[in-house]
């Protein structure tokens, strides 16, 4: 979960959230809710990482279109068996969550390149 950034800090996102921004990244249109799911898991199922379900990601999502780092709008309501008629609402990243990304990525490089291994 992303924290609450005192004025001038910058956020560090959770990896859930990293997956999530890192598919949205790359829809300039918007991407809707289970695409989502479905890339990030058919990339853990990929890596032997563990999937994530719906009860976590629209959770995150919520939460991440609270704090600003992606914008969720309405599409039309759809026709045929897939989607039963529901409408879905199609996410897209915000400059906020390009810059929370891009920070994260680079903490998380930053991390790994300082270890140091004891013998």
């Amino acid at each position: 979960m992303a924290k609450k950034k005192k004025e001038g800090a910058v956020t560090i996102i959770s990896a859930t959230e990293e997956d999530i921004l890192t598919v949205i990244c790359g829809y300039t249109q918007g991407v809707y809710g289970l695409d989502i799911l479905s890339r990030i898991n058919k990339a853990n199922k990929q890596t032997n990482r563990r999937e994530i379900g719906v009860g976590s990601l629209y959770p995150a999502l919520k939460r991440m279109e609270q704090q600003g780092l992606i914008t969720g709008r309405w599409g039309e309501a759809a026709s045929g068996e897939e989607s039963g008629g529901a409408r879905r609402r199609y996410y897209t990243i915000s400059i906020e969550g390009e810059t929370a990304l891009t920070v994260t990525q680079q903490y998380r490089q930053q991390l790994a390149s300082s270890q140091t291994y004891a013998t």
